[in-house]
């Protein structure tokens, strides 16, 4: 069976898959889509395949996956029985982030609600700017060397 002929230029491939211009080539450039097929203009073709690939990336990044989890989920071929034992373990791994992630939500919600309950409405002056100069100053300078990243 031939390969199907790439035929979508980035502006249909992004509004068929409800992935943007600018992050179709920026998940081309991380490798996330195959080697490019290119017409006589030298401008980037997408097959359908590809085309629903970007769907698949954009269904994976709605759920907040980064895209090295992105990248394992691609490379799984459906057709091993192993790929759904390494999909779940994939899944696994991003429920332990999300969760992470849900508690540190749960601490900046009492934090803010703390700095809210600073202005309350009565009285002339409200007191959130006060409380957070006072916990900038409170803040420990960061430790030297890389900043700590974020899941996604």
């Amino acid at each position: 069976m031939p390969a199907p002929s790439p035929h979508h230029r980035i502006g249909d491939a992004a509004r068929l898959s409800g992935v943007s211009a600018a992050n179709i080539r920026y998940y081309d450039k991380e490798g996330l889509l195959p080697a490019p097929a290119r017409g006589d203009n030298q401008y980037r073709l997408y097959t359908d395949d590809e085309v629903h690939r970007l769907r698949f990336i954009r269904l994976c990044r709605a759920m907040d996956m980064s895209l090295d989890e992105v990248r394992s989920l691609l490379a799984l071929d459906v057709r091993s029985p192993e790929a759904d034992h390494a999909a779940c373990a994939t899944l696994d791994e991003h429920l332990s982030h999300v969760r992470t992630r849900l508690e540190e939500l749960r601490v900046l919600e009492a934090e803010l609600l703390s700095l809210r309950g600073r202005c309350n409405g009565e009285g002339a002056h409200c007191r959130v700017i006060e409380a957070l100069h006072e916990r900038a100053d409170a803040q420990p300078a960061p430790a030297p060397g890389p900043a700590s990243r974020r899941h996604v």
